[in-house]
């Protein structure tokens, strides 16, 4: 946000951060022990990324404590260091007593009385354009930089008066709250179907026994076969196409993760079947299910379209008695399992011959469909939530900008 190129109301003040909002200082003398042998601490794995609070935290014995950031009820806290910061981690300390301790990696900061708002601020430096230009700033090694105390101090903020900066905060409260009611029913679906999986896939759906297999309890009837020996592999080529400007999807592992479906608005580059041809690519064939096969295994997709996939993913090609559906969650099944014969450089990664030797629980067709047809009831139901959330960000991404920019003024929107 360059605030030059706005034109902001005359009752707004302009300034640094730092004259409007104070960091946060241990008090001297303090007695870190008024509260108890225990002192609430917030290492950076408990700092949220999409929520507006922090009240988890990790209490530590204040004989272990040693170093640490000391922060206050109500503080917010920013991290400072990448990629936490790029990723817009940071949270308001919401717990019961009156401060706590955080990771050395955090800039404790609050409102003043009668000027400034803390939650405001918190909605200010989450803006994409404000963010970057701090993450431009950061200094130190490569993978080990941080944001300066001075560098955020100094950084210009648009200040509304403070009632209209707590209204602000307000209606952004109320969006962002409604996204993170989306993202815990959204969780509890994701939870339930790894629940669903591993019942159906150890026990079926027709009440048999169960023998003990490799790959542990699987219900009588099913066979237990290395994926390679019912599929045709598909490997990307080993080049890169060099120019991108056709309309056959160019996939990586990043665009197809959380898909269920690879269909044609699936994000990512497109090449054209020239371009196919002279860097050697294979095109992939429509109901083909696609899987990590570098770092993150576990992700896969059925492909509802002819896509072109990179190095960082492997094709299987179903035979008619295989449900593609059903494969696909027998890969996302087989996480743990993968991540046991993968070959470990830089970045764990599976070549062909360990893609295909995953094993996979295989009943008849008639089972399979109906074991997809479980599995799709929960994942409608989750993608329906995915995508009013993805509405409310949409929402939450407009209002942010246009009413830090003073575009939209608080007085013109009901909440």
């Amino acid at each position: 946000m360059k605030i030059e190129e706005f034109q902001f109301p005359s009752d707004w003040n302009l300034g640094h951060i730092a004259g409007w909002f104070d960091f946060t200082t241990k008090p001297r003398g303090l007695d870190l022990s008024k509260n108890g042998d225990e002192i609430p601490f917030f290492p950076m794995d408990q700092i949220p990324l999409g929520r507006i609070r922090v009240s988890e935290f990790t209490p530590k014995p204040l004989a272990q404590l040693g170093s640490g950031t000391y922060v206050e009820n109500g503080d917010l806290m920013v991290a400072k260091i990448t990629p936490s910061f790029e990723n817009g981690k940071q949270a308001i300390v919401d717990i019961e007593t009156d401060f706590a301790y955080a990771t050395t990696e955090v800039i404790p900061m609050r409102g003043r009385n009668g000027e400034s708002d803390t939650l405001f601020l918190f909605f200010y430096l989450l803006h994409p354009e404000v963010r970057s230009d701090l993450a431009g700033k950061m200094e130190g090694s490569t993978g080990r930089q941080r944001l300066s105390k001075t560098v955020l101090g100094n950084r210009f903020i648009p200040l509304p008066p403070l009632p209209e900066q707590k209204k602000i905060a307000h209606i952004l409260s109320t969006v962002q709250r409604a996204i993170e009611v989306q993202e815990r029913i959204i969780q509890t679906t994701t939870e339930l179907k790894k629940a669903l999986m591993h019942k159906l896939f150890t026990e079926g759906l027709r009440n048999e026994p169960q023998k003990q297999t490799e790959i542990g309890p699987v219900p009588e009837s099913w066979e237990v076969v290395p994926v390679g020996d019912i599929c045709r592999s598909i490997v990307p080529g080993r080049n890169k196409p060099k120019v991108f400007d056709g309309d056959i999807p160019w996939l990586t592992t990043p665009n197809i993760k959380g898909l269920d479906y690879i269909n044609a608005d699936v994000d990512g580059l497109r090449v054209s079947s020239d371009e196919l041809k002279s860097s050697g690519g294979r095109m992939i064939p429509e109901k083909s299910v696609i899987m990590s096969r570098v770092g993150d295994f576990g992700v896969s997709a059925v492909t509802n379209i002819e896509i072109v996939i990179n190095q960082q993913l492997h094709a299987f090609v179903c035979p008619e008695n295989l449900n593609p559906v059903f494969l696909c969650n027998q890969l996302r099944y087989r996480k743990p399992y993968m991540e046991t014969i993968a070959a470990i450089t830089t970045i764990p990664y599976l070549n062909k011959s360990k893609c295909e030797s995953v094993p996979i629980a295989l009943p008849g067709r008639p089972e399979q469909d109906a074991v997809v047809k479980a599995f799709e009831t929960l994942d409608s139901k989750r993608n329906q939530h995915i995508a009013r959330q993805q509405v409310l960000q949409d929402l939450f991404r407009t209002l942010l900008h246009e009413l830090m920019t003073a575009k939209t003024r608080v007085h013109e929107l009901t909440v």
